[in-house]
């Protein structure tokens, strides 16, 4: 087990001094939306307990449903009482005390006129300072209408403070779409202004990639092609489609996983060291590892795309019902709930090591996680109870029970030279006196903040979807060979999975 010294609660020590941002205003576009309350809203508590909200702080909530500041108000109290029952009354009118609602349809230029009025009351009486943050927590079909309208009633500039905004994913459902999307935007805000939120990417462990590679000079010399037999990034759940059938059915796992979520991981686990710690110094490396990504073969693609979709089966001892018997899904529907990709990186220090990535619903549990298998010694001196020696692995557990595990050999005490595999576990829990923070609460304090590491950029989107689309246009464009759905609920997903491995000795991970 791994014990670190602790410290202090660094809020006492003032070493959080530098993150508390400046004054703003934040607009949510969909506020009446389940992230509003389930996300957004308790990750500005979070902050605002931690002292890390701006004194000076102001949400406007906007979207179609006709409701008052305080029904709003109410929805968003009631939300949060789910996560924290010990909420009280005083408590929660000092932190939504400048929360407002207006209703107002997205693409009604009257809308954005009376928001200009507000956010001027809100620098006037609140000391907010002209700096604005717009957060699209809307369907994809609607940023074009917001956008537009933003940049006509000139909430875009930043003549009297900053002025950014924050775009969900999916960002566009295809290379063709992100690259429109992307030039709308662009006529509207800067770069600079434009954050593409991928949660993930705040997730504490998926941070952690980079302190581990960064951090520890151990790491550096074995990272590498000559050292590391292969990758795999997985991210597993046991739900199904559940409510989002609707949305599935035009998305499937590629665009609501890989393109975004998986990618982004391996672009952390393989890019090359920045030369600072700096959002473009950053991007600049992820988006070389996304222009490396070697074209898929067409002509060969199940050699390294394999599609799934859940059929019935039992999880935890119930029987759950197949992707094509849920709500609203079409009863024969190609639509993939699981997908495995093996990708090669053409640069000098992956070439030839397979970075295997699957996803998938309906699988026997929730997690995700890394694990980075090493080559096996050159020479096999010893002997084991179970035939041959156990593979070095590095797994990093991004989700639940985070932390990192080493994965080696030892010998086992006694007369004869044998050895056996232990485990060297670093866990966050009971490591760490401070509790891991929600993904959106780092992400939103950083908007304000003004810092875009852990934020998309245009050109990583684009280059991430110009990789997935030969996949991505087949897929959609040939029926799948075999019976569909080729695995049952609560299995690890089809088998053609496991012969894309090639070699005997790589095999799936059974979490």
């Amino acid at each position: 087990m791994v014990t670190p010294v602790l410290l202090e609660n660094p809020l006492r020590q003032g070493l959080f001094s530098d993150r508390v941002p400046p004054p703003c205003s934040l607009v949510i576009y969909g506020a009446s939306g389940d992230l509003t309350a389930r996300k957004l809203v308790p990750a500005l508590f979070d902050l605002y307990q931690k002292h890390l909200l701006p004194t000076s702080f102001s949400l406007i909530g906007i979207s179609r449903s006709k409701i008052s500041d305080d029904e709003f108000k109410q929805r968003l109290k009631e939300s949060l009482k789910k996560t924290e029952p010990q909420l009280s009354d005083a408590l929660w009118n000092s932190f939504s005390q400048n929360f407002h609602y207006m209703a107002g349809g997205y693409d009604d230029a009257k809308t954005y006129q009376a928001l200009s009025k507000v956010l001027d009351d809100m620098d006037k009486d609140n000391g907010t300072a002209g700096n604005r943050i717009y957060y699209l927590s809307t369907p994809p079909e609607v940023f074009e209408d917001i956008i537009s309208n933003l940049g006509a009633a000139g909430l875009s500039k930043e003549d009297k403070g900053f002025s950014r905004i924050v775009i969900e994913k999916p960002f566009g459902r295809d290379l063709d779409s992100a690259k429109e999307l992307n030039l709308k935007v662009r006529e509207v805000f800067q770069e600079h202004q434009i954050y593409r939120i991928d949660h993930y990417l705040g997730k504490e462990t998926v941070q952690n990639l980079l302190v581990m590679r960064f951090a520890n000079s151990i790491f550096e010399p074995i990272w590498d092609r000559r050292h590391v037999d292969h990758v795999q990034i997985t991210a597993s759940e046991e739900l199904g489609v559940g409510s989002r059938a609707g949305y599935y059915e035009s998305s499937g796992i590629l665009r609501d996983m890989f393109q975004n979520h998986l990618f982004q991981v391996m672009c952390l686990i393989a890019m090359e060291p920045p030369v600072a710690y700096d959002a473009d110094a950053i991007r600049n490396e992820k988006l070389k590892i996304l222009k490396s990504i070697r074209p898929f073969d067409t002509h060969a693609l199940d050699n390294w795309a394999v599609r799934g979709q859940y059929g019935p089966g039992y999880l935890e001892g119930a029987k759950v019902p197949g992707y094509r018997q849920e709500e609203g899904v079409n009863p024969k529907s190609i639509t993939p709930t699981y997908a495995a990709l093996k990708i090669f990186l053409d640069t000098w220090r992956w070439h030839g090591v397979p970075f295997l990535l699957r996803s998938g619903k309906r699988l026997p549990k929730r997690a995700t996680e890394v694990a980075i298998q090493f080559k096996e010694p050159p020479n096999l001196l010893f002997k084991t109870n179970v035939g041959g020696l156990s593979p070095n692995v590095l797994v990093v557990r991004i989700q639940p029970d985070e932390g990192i595990t080493l994965k080696f050999e030892t010998k086992v005490p006694g007369m004869s030279m044998e050895a056996r595999t232990v485990n060297m576990d670093f866990s966050y829990g009971s490591s760490f006196a401070e509790g891991t923070s929600e993904a959106y609460e780092r992400l939103l304090l950083d908007c304000m903040l003004g810092d875009a590491t852990l934020f998309i950029r245009g050109d990583e989107a684009e280059a991430a979807w110009g990789a997935l689309m030969p996949v991505l246009t087949q897929w959609e464009t040939t029926e799948p060979a075999g019976d569909f759905p080729n695995y049952e609920a609560g299995s690890w997903g089809p088998v053609a999975a496991d012969r894309m491995l090639e070699k005997p000795w790589r095999k799936w991970r059974r979490l």
